[in-house]
């Protein structure tokens, strides 16, 4: 029966937002109409409300939508949807200021001349307005509004003309700062919890282990990495646009003839597009590059933009006199001294340490003093002028409202479809496909596409990522990131604003369009721009270094970034390391030249160490070759292994589904003990018989060889972690020697400097009462304690005071030992000059010619290069299902 609720539900909702209802109130009206639909069956027909749910009842998912959007965005931690009010507010004040129209007017003027360039320039503006307001609906209206007849009476072909003003609005959907990134930041970080437990499920059914490596586990992402991955994907998108164009006026030039601009290309022209551009330009710079650069959060960013549109339309809605530039002037100076005052002074109000400290204070609030000016003087303006501000701000909340509405509404969808096992279902569904993961991402790909013919792109991210988001990132064989789904779910989203009958671009399009413009047109117009989109979701799709590589790059170059010993990047740490080896002799050079190093000087135990340490290095080297060997042994395996991993696999999967169901049936026939209850138990008892007799037949399909050609791979992969971990021990060991007798000889001057308390320690055991005494040797022991490489000073000390602390002390026998401790000290003294003098230089060139290979772990964090290296290596998807 919850397959009837869960087709009642689909249908509900589908017939609510085919009649125009409200989509904010159509996805929990029917959410509450199923569940209540559900309870009542339950109750005439069942004597339960709980009956036809998967699990739970009707109270449970009645609160589970609100309960979930509450737990989710109430918490301090996730405070990434307040960003959304600051973005678009930042882009209706922009739109309402006419930023939109001079960019326009002055980029058509700029690249009219060229063939398409009317066109290129529709696409340039574009994507400006998409970095700065990213909203569809503003952005097509006013592109619509001033370059379409523009674009009319030069000739341009109708299709040709609003094909591109719409495709170009919907970029606000894929280039940062976007609101669908943020939503979609927002709902990939749950499906990541969900799907780390579902692999770890996935590795402990499959492999019987209790605990996952951590190398294995799904990452999560968050707004900022979302809107650095769609960075690059978005200008990808601008060029094929851009590409198009251009190609469609050399083949076509009658219909996207050149136009000639009529004036002159003067200093007052170029001063015309200076003051146009750098605006916009400066304002993307400040709210993407201080995200890339993990100056802000995305956030704070947004507050960046809101207050960056406030002074911008400042100056541009008021008219021209002596004092218009005057606040934006004002903020520049502001963000001037702001910035002179944190790169030279320390900022911190409680570390005030003198007068330098309290200058430096005092200029950072001078300057945040002109800038909340500046903020104040634009702000009245724009109050002034026709209420500017009072309509953005109402626009601001209604868009907001609208949108946190529709996130309530799509948990209480989402919770209502679990309760009838919809989510089950979907998954079953994925993964009984044939072909593995791509053929999942494909349908669900092709899903969304479809879906977005009829919802706006908020209902897909809101009530089909979390959904379909878990089951794809749980998949070891892709191995995708969340932020690399995200983006191709962005992709994906914004075609449905192109996608006719419902496509939102065509309906703001067709509004402002005029007469002579025909719908079919448009329609017409579009097409090529949706196989552009879909050209760039193959081409991200095939390459995902495009959405991945920036953010890791960002990650790497910061100062949280990971460390070299992360478990998560000892693969590409060992690559990196080996490549180095391959390309360069001078970690070997290093080697041998420490062998050639006169150890003598040190004592045995030192010696030992160091001299196992090159012995180490040199067989870290073998390791590391062997572990590229045995990974080689694995790949050329994996060939004939993984058709039958996934055949085995897939009947064990089979067979634990229906054990489940079993368990669940006989679980039910065990609670009927009534003999009115008989024929049902019975049918039951005999539905059990036959799934077993079926879990029977399924595991007669395992082939015989399996378990054999299963060890055997084990076996290799065994061979290759082993010598992975016998490299990484013995790398570790080869840094760490040299380095702890540089220890020692770093602590020369401490340990010379104890001498004369050692010496006059004598006269303290000669003399001094035996309590007094022993405290007194006890002190010094712990200070040469606390030198490397005095151990036997401290231990001949230990024992002084031991000899002094007995129930009867023996000044005689602390004596002793005290002369013992001078003898150590007095060898050590020597070995330590003559050790520093003859080995200090040869071992500083030995840890610095290993230092970016066998060293490269037991750095703090990586360097520059290194962390290039390191981020192109993740950027790509590793297979990990070999292990599963």
């Amino acid at each position: 029966m919850e397959f009837y609720f869960l087709a009642l539900l689909i249908l509900i909702m589908a017939a609510a937002l085919g009649s125009g209802y409200p989509v904010a109130f159509a996805l929990p009206g029917a959410a509450i109409i199923t569940i209540g639909l559900a309870a009542g069956a339950g109750y005439i027909f069942a004597g339960s409300t709980d009956a036809y749910f998967h699990s739970g009842g009707p109270n449970q998912w009645l609160s589970a939508g609100v309960t979930n959007l509450r737990g989710v965005y109430w918490e301090v931690e996730r405070d990434t949807l307040i960003a959304i009010p600051l973005f678009i507010f930042m882009g209706i004040m922009l739109q309402r200021s006419k930023i939109a129209e001079d960019l326009l007017v002055t980029m058509a003027q700029l690249f009219g001349p060229v063939p398409g360039g009317l066109g290129i320039s529709v696409v340039f503006v574009g994507a400006l307005l998409a970095a700065t307001t990213g909203i569809v609906g503003a952005t097509v209206v006013a592109m619509g509004l001033i370059s379409l007849p523009a674009m009319l009476r030069n000739n341009y072909s109708p299709s040709l003309a609003t094909g591109t003003i719409a495709a170009s609005g919907t970029l606000g959907q894929i280039i940062p700062p976007s609101i669908v990134l943020i939503i979609l930041a927002d709902q990939l970080a749950s499906a990541t919890d969900q799907a780390s437990t579902a692999r770890k499920a996935l590795h402990k059914e499959a492999t019987g282990e209790l605990s996952m490596p951590s190398v294995f586990d799904v990452g999560s992402t968050s707004a900022g990495e979302m809107f650095l991955g769609a960075f690059i994907p978005g200008l990808l998108l601008v060029g094929l646009y851009m590409a198009y164009i251009l190609v469609y006026a050399i083949l076509k030039p009658k219909q996207a003839p050149a136009v000639p601009y009529e004036g002159k290309y003067d200093k007052a022209f170029l001063k015309n597009v200076l003051i146009t551009l750098v605006p916009p330009l400066a304002l993307i710079f400040l709210v993407l590059g201080s995200i890339i650069a993990g100056v802000a959060t995305v956030n704070q960013a947004g507050a960046i933009g809101a207050a960056g549109a406030m002074i911008m339309a400042g100056y541009r809605l008021p008219e021209a006199n002596k004092t218009l530039y005057y606040p934006a002037l004002l903020a520049i100076a502001s963000l001037a001294v702001i910035a002179f005052a944190l790169i030279n002074f320390d900022m911190n109000v409680k570390a005030i340490e003198d007068s330098t400290d309290q200058f430096g204070i005092i200029l950072g609030a001078i300057g945040s003093i002109m800038l909340l000016t500046a903020l104040i003087w634009s702000c009245w303006r724009v109050l002034k002028i026709e209420n500017t501000l009072a309509g953005v701000m109402l626009e601001t909340a209604k868009t907001t409202s609208l949108v946190f509405i529709i996130l309530l509404g799509a948990a209480m969808l989402t919770a209502a479809f679990r309760a009838f096992g919809g989510e089950d279902l979907v998954k079953e569904f994925l993964q009984g496909l044939p072909g593995g993961f791509w053929t999942q991402f494909f349908i669900v790909m092709l899903v969304i596409f479809v879906l977005g013919f009829f919802l706006d792109f908020i209902e897909i991210a809101v009530v089909v990522v979390p959904i379909v988001a878990p089951i794809l990132l749980a998949d070891p064989e892709a191995n995708i990131t969340a932020v690399w789904l995200g983006v191709m779910i962005g992709l994906n989203i914004q075609t449905s604003f192109l996608t006719p009958p419902f496509g939102f671009a065509l309906f703001y399009l067709r509004g402002v369009a005029p007469a002579v413009v025909k719908t079919v047109q448009m329609y017409k117009g579009v097409i090529a721009f949706i196989s552009l989109q879909i050209a760039a979701l193959v081409i991200v799709g095939l390459y995902p270094p495009l959405v991945n590589y920036l953010p890791n790059r960002v990650s790497f170059l910061s100062e949280s970034s990971p460390p070299p010993r992360n478990p998560k990047l000892q693969l590409c740490v060992e690559d990196y390391v080996g490549q180095r080896l391959a390309e360069s002799s001078a970690t070997r050079d290093a080697i041998a030249a420490a062998r050639g190093l006169d150890l003598a000087v040190l004592p045995k135990d030192l010696a030992g160490d160091l001299t196992d340490g090159l012995d180490a290095a040199d067989d870290a080297i073998a390791q590391l070759e062997g572990a590229f060997a045995a990974a080689d042994n694995v790949q050329a395996a994996s060939g004939e292994y993984r058709p039958q991993l996934r055949l085995v696999r897939g009947i064990e999967k089979q067979i634990r589904n229906i054990q489940r169901e079993v368990d669940e049936i006989e679980k039910t026939a065990s609670r009927m003990r009534d003999e009115s209850q008989a024929a049902e138990r019975a049918k039951l008892e005999t539905k059990a018989t036959a799934l077993k007799a079926e879990i029977a037949h399924l595991e007669t399909e395992i082939p015989e060889s399996w378990a054999e050609v299963n060890k055997e791979f084990l076996t290799l992969t065994k061979a290759e972690n082993g010598a992975r971990t016998k490299y990484r021990r013995a790398a570790d060991e080869a840094w760490e020697a040299p380095l702890s007798v540089l220890a020692v000889l770093d602590a020369n001057d401490a340990f010379a400097a104890l001498e004369q308390d050692l010496r006059n320690m004598k006269a303290t055991i000669m003399s001094t009462p035996e309590d007094e005494a022993q405290e007194l040797v006890n002190e010094l022991s712990k200070v040469f304690g606390k030198v490397e490489g005095a151990d036997d000073v401290k231990k001949a000390l230990g024992k002084a005071r031991k000899a002094l602390k007995s129930k009867t002390p023996d000044r005689e026998k602390a004596l002793e030992a005290y002369d013992d401790a001078v003898a150590a000290y007095e060898a050590q003294l020597a070995w330590r000059a003559e050790a520093d003098a003859k080995l200090r230089s040869g071992l500083n060139t030995y840890l610095d010619g290993i230092r970016d290979t066998l060293g490269i772990r037991q750095q703090a964090r990586f360097t520059r290069d290194q962390a290039l290296e390191m981020a192109s290596c993740t950027a790509y998807h590793r297979d990990i299902s070999l292990n599963f």
